[in-house]
């Protein structure tokens, strides 16, 4: 029987997956589309999770972009989301993105640092300046039939900041992975030893 939320059954399998579980935090995989924030005609996310797994809240101790599907850990408590928060902050956890292109990028690797704004269409895209810089680091490998693999580690938080990042050396991103074509590049990008650059 599905865990009621709001005298609704909480349907995991269209926003997320759980990955890994204890009495101090959950680890989710949230899907491509999920919002992290509620909008007006979704579900929520953080008390379809909260019901899912038993609990009266969970609590946010990062954010992925709606668009972007991948592990989320939420605290179960709001001590458990101050110390992982702080481990955040103090980057003894690091976050990593597998990011795809179908463009080469100008450089195979380095850092990326600027500030960004909003463009003429209200995308945002990288600044000349840098008063308070996105910060990403980025390796490239060859996925086949022209597209490129990206591993890239955000120094910063910024809203969009991997694809703003990708888009500045002329390589954005083309979509989501998800599934086995996300282990599967999961698994080629580490069988590389990309992971030593960073």
């Amino acid at each position: 029987m599905m865990p009621l939320l709001n005298d609704q059954p909480v349907n995991p399998f269209v926003m997320f997956s759980i990955v890994d579980q204890n009495q101090h935090f959950v680890v989710i995989n949230k899907h491509h589309g999920v919002s992290v924030q509620k909008e007006a005609d979704e579900a929520a996310l953080l008390p379809a999770v909260a019901a899912y797994i038993g609990v009266e809240k969970v609590y946010l101790v990062h954010r992925l972009d709606k668009m972007t599907s991948g592990l989320l850990l939420l605290a179960t408590s709001s001590h458990a989301a101050s110390v992982l928060s702080g481990l955040f902050a103090s980057r003894e956890i690091e976050k990593f993105y597998l990011a795809l292109s179908a463009k080469k990028p100008r450089k195979k690797q380095g850092l990326i640092v600027g500030d960004m704004g909003k463009g003429r269409r209200g995308s945002w895209k990288l600044l000349a300046s840098k008063d308070n810089p996105a910060r990403t680091r980025f390796i490239s490998i060859a996925g086949g039939e022209g597209r490129r693999f990206f591993l890239c580690r955000p120094y910063t938080g910024k809203t969009h900041q991997i694809r703003v990042a990708m888009k500045s050396i002329g390589s954005p991103l083309i979509g989501e992975l998800s599934g086995q074509a996300l282990l599967e590049s999961y698994r080629r990008v580490i069988g590389t030893g990309t992971f030593d650059y960073f």
